[in-house]
């Protein structure tokens, strides 16, 4: 296992990530769980949902198989990225054009006249959806080589130009505040390309996009576009679960109390972050080198490393599980309890938070797990469990809205995350996680998470007298 490479991977995404907070504490700050909040939210919604379903392996895990098997990569990779920014440019030409169905569509619940509001946020933010698609394809490529750092690394451009615009704009009126924000969604998209197409060059690696665009006409790669396209779309419904479920949780939460959204909003930046620097890095890293070993035929190698990660993901995202929600109020209090932001705010956040949690640990580990389905070509098997999950999350969804609320919402979403973590590991092979499990190593697991328990039990109770 590439554990240089997978702590390289979590650097850059932690490296994100914080200033990812740093950019929703001022948020929150200037903002609050406002209607302004919420209009940004649901017009950042969709681009941001296609981000962390492009981004964080979703398209990667469905290409990298075709690109590693296809004998014309250049020429393949080339025909690809016209399709896809041929496709998405007449998309966001369109969106531009007809803002408001696709924001009613965000937000069912709202009024006429709210969504007119939000509808020119939508338009710009929505941008921002053909950058990132450039964005992760360069990063693919990067992989390729086992380049993980600047794909992990940009999201820190994009939440550095939104923490400008809010150093700018904090005094201003909430609408200019949310324009100006949409604003710096897209230039910090632009420096994400400039990013990677200057690593791209750095290592040379332009030639094969730059050798592909050449010669595109000359070589027939007509039968591996036709495998990519097979393998695309169950891809993406297979990866996007947890992503799915959060847009649909904005959706049905526009029909809840104001603020709803900005709670959801804000605990869900607080779950993403374990497991995109845990789970997600390291899922990220294996894939290239699991795909190579099972095409070539050499699944002990693939195995032993499902094996290291395994445990390695159980204990760094069981100690998360446990201290997230042990330590939720003293966490939330000290990012956005200020300006704009109260403490009932807080309150509420803070059951959001503790009921995502409760889905870290399964979601992590099926990431994982589901690495050995696209590397071995399962896309539509993985996108079958997928369906199960995400039809799980709806149903408890709209059962527990109303006498939950916001958290009845990301509770249910925990909970397809279980189901999609069983009928992953059953499709893997139960047997193999039996004999992973049952390895001594859980009882140190075991003794280790009761241990930290009792210790961040302990620490919230200071803390909490402190604070209050």
């Amino acid at each position: 296992m590439k554990l240089k490479s997978i702590f390289t991977n979590s650097f850059g995404i932690l490296f994100s990530r914080v200033t990812g907070l740093g950019r929703d504490v001022l948020m929150a700050s200037a903002l609050g769980a406002s209607v302004w909040s919420d209009m940004f939210f649901v017009a950042f919604k969709l681009p941001n949902l296609f981000r962390r379903i492009f981004a964080e392996g979703a398209f990667t895990q469905a290409f990298m198989p075709s690109f590693v098997a296809s004998s014309h990569k250049g020429v393949f990779a080339t025909a690809i990225f016209l399709r896809f920014l041929l496709f998405l440019t007449a998309f966001s030409l369109l969106i531009t054009l007809f803002p408001e169905p696709i924001t009613k569509l965000m937000a069912w619940g709202w009024s006429s006249e709210l969504i007119a509001q939000t509808s020119p946020l939508t338009a710009i933010n929505f941008w921002y959806l053909d950058l990132i698609f450039i964005v992760t394809f360069l990063g693919t490529i990067l992989q390729y080589k086992n380049h993980f750092a600047t794909t992990a690394m940009s999201t820190a451009l994009l939440n550095i130009a939104m923490i400008a615009a809010l150093y700018i704009y904090m005094k201003e009126e909430p609408k200019t505040v949310a324009y100006a924000l949409s604003f710096a969604v897209l230039i910090g998209g632009v420096l994400q390309v400039i990013a990677h197409l200057v690593t791209l060059q750095r290592l040379h690696l332009h030639k094969i996009l730059l050798g592909g665009y050449k010669y595109r006409k000359t070589k027939d790669v007509e039968a591996e576009k036709k495998q990519f396209s097979t393998l695309f779309l169950p891809g993406i419904l297979g990866n996007s679960t947890p992503q799915v479920s959060a847009f649909i949780d904005t959706i049905l939460a526009t029909f809840l109390a104001t603020g709803s959204v900005s709670y959801l909003f804000y605990a869900n930046r607080l779950f993403q972050l374990p497991l995109a620097i845990i789970a997600i890095a390291t899922a990220t890293v294996l894939f290239p080198s699991v795909s190579k070993a099972l095409k070539n035929h050499n699944e002990t190698l693939a195995y032993q490393n499902l094996n290291q990660a395994f445990w390695l993901l159980t204990f760094l995202l069981g100690a998360a599980t446990i201290g997230g929600i042990i330590l939720a109020e003293p966490i939330i209090w000290a990012l956005f309890e200020r300006g704009k932001f109260t403490q009932t705010q807080t309150l509420e956040t803070v059951r959001v938070l503790q009921m995502y949690l409760f889905g870290l640990l399964p979601f992590g580990l099926a990431k994982l797990f589901s690495l050995f389905l696209y590397a071995s070509h399962r896309h539509l098997r993985a996108a079958k469990i997928a369906l199960y999950s995400l039809i799980t999350s709806v149903v408890l969804s709209l059962l527990f809205m109303h006498p939950l609320g916001a958290s009845g919402l990301a509770l249910a979403g925990s909970i397809g995350g279980w189901v999609l973590f069983v009928f992953t590991v059953k499709e893997v092979g139960t047997a193999r996680f039996v004999e992973i499990v049952w390895a001594k190593k859980s009882i140190y697991f075991l003794l280790s998470m009761v241990l930290f328990w009792a210790l961040l039990y302990w620490l919230n109770t200071f803390l909490i007298t402190l604070i209050r």
